[in-house]
């Protein structure tokens, strides 16, 4: 008898086959002596549309909500039925009595397997493999040493709850405001929250006051000091005539050092990643998006198999893995990580509980490299950047503490009080992995007693004397809260618990595509529709601590504790409180994205929206329906002057195509032109060289003619 292994996707499924040594290929699974590997892509089964249960349910209506089946129902999905079919054809076969759930080790993965096994009524035993890279070796291992199916049922109990939560309140929500207001507005569990967020530091940028404010800062010429008050400690000074008083009263004056404080520092090495902080790093870095990292990641745990299972939320790694991390050092010690790993494989590795702690470990540990054998000339730019995070992240891990010290002196003029900074590395440790290239967390910086200036002092002891040279005074001005970058936004979501490490990339990428916030440079900012939507949303909706709540339960869930069924009648409840909360809500919506064009049909003016093919302008009733392009179509024909893909129009004598940049303009033929043309010479050619022999004179001929005609 065989087990069927069923895979999430099919170059994993692949890698799993050839470790398996299944070598039988078909067109939906590989076969060997003892598995059968087949494949899922992504999710083949989903929820079923409120539709599948009622048709009147298709078209749109307040007073059909909200929609709360007793029990929900699953369906295939059209867009890959065909593998959903080959799989529930090999369930059938009477050799295969057991299967292996392959899919990947985390909430989503358990309940792409789950929804599948119900679909096919799969009543057979299985197993699951659960597994942190995917290294031949480790592929091995798993199957060496498969775990009770059953093991896992708290987990896909979670992973049912998040689904079912999701759709009874994102889709009665969504369908509730946009019926309500006539507009596409959408909300949900996650990313209401996080746009509420956002919107939160819009509003305390827009209502920010600036005010104006100076410092002094005294040149000794062996070093620089700045005026502090001495009771506050602020340096700043709100009023321009004070300011002005007190750098005529400390120029070119004598000061004496009163006091010396000299502190012994150290800073540890930072934690290993888990997937948040490794987006954040990354965008700080090189302006990735969450989404990117995650794609970049995936890339180099599946296809490359360089580093360990990207969709964690732990920063530790287990005692067990200890025996493996010299054979990962010795993989990842080539090319810039050579000078970096081979001291460090000279002597037994420091293992402390800032490297290994299992009690702070759930499903997965660290993001780490494998012990796959380093190919950097193989990953793309963007795959070896991130890579770099990863390998020396885990190289700093065994490096010592950043030791230094932090000098302050404390000098009084003219019964003013001034402070002098200064720091001196006495063991660079892990930063040395780094180098120059290391950054600083931002949010992090500036939090301690003082800011640090990057100047050597002197050796100084109290009572010395020195002169002032000049007084400085420098003109500033209080800054509003910085706008959110993906990093600070990913923090905050992580700070208050709204979605997992796997689904905040999404989150953040659903929010962008149905324009309730967009991208400006590095930063995130609610759009017009954003901003009305926030205030069209239940106030338990958007505070964080509701999702936060629901989040800690479904972990609870997941790991055996929780009650799922009280769970999900929480969720129907507030799903019915949020619908008639909408219902009777006396709020008014004006779309922001109205333009000047009237639809042709109705006479309405139209709404410019983005879609994936371009901006459109859509009708706002739903019942007229009219779209069109807000831009022409580019063609295939390039203009003859810039070289780029000119727009096609439509005029009185026909088709023509236009630069937008030279204006050229060319006219379009009924057959498609230019390019017709060519497919006809092309024929004719090929025609006659069947029975000619082209000649090079002939050739050349044809070419120039060719050109000659525009072809």
């Amino acid at each position: 008898m065989k087990a069927l292994v069923l895979a999430e996707k099919p170059s994993v499924a692949r890698e799993i086959a050839r470790v398996l040594g299944c070598t039988q290929k078909h067109k939906n699974y590989m076969e060997g002596p003892r598995y059968v590997v087949t494949w899922a892509l992504g999710h083949l089964v989903e929820l079923a549309e409120p539709e599948d249960y009622d048709s009147r349910y298709k078209t749109w209506s307040l007073d059909d909500l909200p929609i709360l089946p007793k029990q929900m129902k699953l369906k295939v999905i059209r867009e890959t039925s065909h593998q959903f079919r080959a799989i529930e054809q090999l369930a059938r076969r009477s050799d295969l009595d057991e299967l292996v759930i392959a899919t990947d080790a985390g909430r989503e993965g358990e309940l792409v397997a789950r929804w599948i096994m119900e679909m096919i009524r799969w009543r057979k035993p299985f197993k699951r493999l659960w597994i942190s890279s995917q290294t031949d070796q480790a592929i091995r291992e798993g199957f060496a040493r498969l775990k009770p199916g059953e093991a896992y049922n708290p987990l896909y109990q979670s992973a049912v709850c998040r689904a079912e939560a999701d759709w009874y309140i994102g889709l009665n929500v969504t369908r509730a405001l946009t019926s309500k207001y006539n507009a596409q507005l959408a909300a949900g569990r996650v990313q209401t929250p996080t746009l509420a967020m956002l919107m939160a530091r819009e509003r305390e940028i827009r209502q920010f006051q600036p005010k104006p404010y100076w410092t002094l800062q005294a040149d000794f010429g062996t070093l620089k000091a700045q005026w502090r008050h001495p009771k506050s400690g602020d340096s700043r000074l709100f009023d321009e005539k004070q300011a002005e008083a007190l750098q005529q009263k400390l120029q070119n004056i004598e000061a004496r050092v009163v006091q010396v404080r000299t502190a012994a520092k150290q800073e540890p090495q930072p934690l290993a990643y888990d997937l948040t902080e490794l987006q954040r790093d990354a965008n700080r870095r090189f302006g990735f998006s969450a989404k990117q990292t995650l794609n970049y990641l995936q890339r180099l745990y599946e296809e490359h198999k360089l580093v360990t299972y990207p969709r964690t939320d732990s920063r530790y790694l287990s005692s067990d893995m200890v025996p493996t991390l010299p054979g990962r050092l010795q993989a990842i010690a080539r090319g810039p990580y050579a000078e970096l790993a081979k001291p460090l494989l000279r002597k037994p590795l420091p293992i402390t509980r800032r490297i290994v702690d299992d009690s702070k470990i759930s499903d997965h540990h660290a993001i780490i490299p494998t012990e796959q054998y380093l190919h950097l000339e193989a990953l793309k730019s963007e795959e070896r950047k991130l890579y770099d995070l990863i390998a020396r992240r885990f190289i700093s891990l065994f490096y010592p503490v950043h030791r230094f010290e932090d000098t302050t002196y404390v000098i009084e003029a003219a019964g003013e009080t001034l402070h002098a900074f200064g720091r001196i590395v006495r063991e660079p440790g892990w930063k040395e992995v780094y180098g120059a290239s290391y950054i600083e967390d931002p949010e992090e910086e500036g939090t301690g007693e003082h800011e640090l200036q990057a100047q050597l002092l002197p050796g100084l002891q109290e009572g010395d004397r020195l002169r002032s040279v000049r007084c400085q005074m420098r003109g500033h001005s209080t800054r509003p809260p910085a706008r959110y970058t993906e990093a600070a936004l990913l923090s905050q979501m992580e700070k208050h618990h709204l979605g997992t490490p796997a689904t905040r990339a999404d989150i953040i990428e659903k929010l962008v595509s149905t324009d309730t916030i967009e991208r400006q440079g590095q930063h995130l900012v609610p759009t017009g529709k954003g901003s009305q939507l926030i205030e069209l949303a239940a106030e338990e909706l958007r505070s964080p601590e509701l999702t936060a709540k629901w989040e800690l339960e479904l972990e609870q869930i997941a790991k055996g504790r929780g009650n799922w069924q009280a769970f999900l009648d929480e969720i129907r409840r507030e799903t019915e409180r949020l619908v008639n909360e909408i219902k009777a809500s006396s709020a008014e919506y004006k779309p922001h994205n109205v333009t000047r064009s009237k639809c042709p049909s109705c006479g309405k003016y139209l709404l410019e929206i983005k879609s994936k093919r371009g901006r459109m302008l859509v009708c706002p009733d739903k019942s007229c329906g009219h779209r069109h392009a807000a831009e022409p179509p580019l063609s295939g024909r390039r203009c003859p002057q810039c070289h780029k893909r000119m727009e096609i129009h439509e005029g009185k004598a026909g088709r023509y195509v236009q630069c937008r940049s030279c204006n050229v303009v060319e006219k379009l033929d009924g057959q498609g032109g230019r390019r017709q043309d060519r497919r006809k010479q092309q024929q004719l050619i090929r025609q006659y060289s069947d029975n000619v022999k082209l000649t090079s004179s002939l050739a050349d001929a044809l070419k120039a003619a060719m050109e000659k005609n525009g072809e």
